[in-house]
């Protein structure tokens, strides 16, 4: 690990921002969860409906800062590994499909499993063309 990703791994204020946007992100999931409460055998709407979101979410984020702002250097560690990794969870998703696999709802546990990744890959891309075509930028080469 490079001395500059140390530094910034034992920044205070790094750390402090990023627990604040987790803490915000998991509440935001948790209402979610309430909204859209889980069903035994069901579609899991809420935890789908949130990785989706923080895909694109994540897409948006990425274009901007670094393609279009100059971001304050909280930035990044408040939305992106904050909130949104305190918003999306891979872990939820994870359980929920080997819960409907164990309960009998094969189709159902395979299908989220599939749709979820098709759609949060969707969402990144749709996400990071939305935010070209509105903020005009053009995807720099490497």
């Amino acid at each position: 690990m490079s001395s500059r990703a140390e530094a910034r791994i034992a920044d205070p204020l790094v750390l402090l921002v990023v627990a604040l946007g987790g803490g915000l992100g998991a509440l935001a999931r948790y209402g979610f969860a309430v909204w859209l409460p889980p069903r035994p055998g069901a579609f899991p709407a809420a935890t789908f409906a949130v990785n989706v979101i923080g895909c694109a979410a994540m897409g948006i984020l990425m274009v901007l800062i670094t393609e279009v702002w100059v971001a304050h250097r909280l930035l990044r560690p408040f939305l992106g590994v904050g909130v949104l990794g305190g918003f999306t969870t891979f872990s939820t998703y994870s359980v929920e499909i080997r819960t409907l696999l164990q309960s009998g709802a094969v189709s159902t546990g395979l299908g989220y499993l599939g749709v979820t990744m098709v759609f949060c890959l969707a969402a990144v891309v749709a996400g990071m063309a939305g935010a070209r075509w509105v903020t005009g930028s053009v995807r720099r080469s490497r």
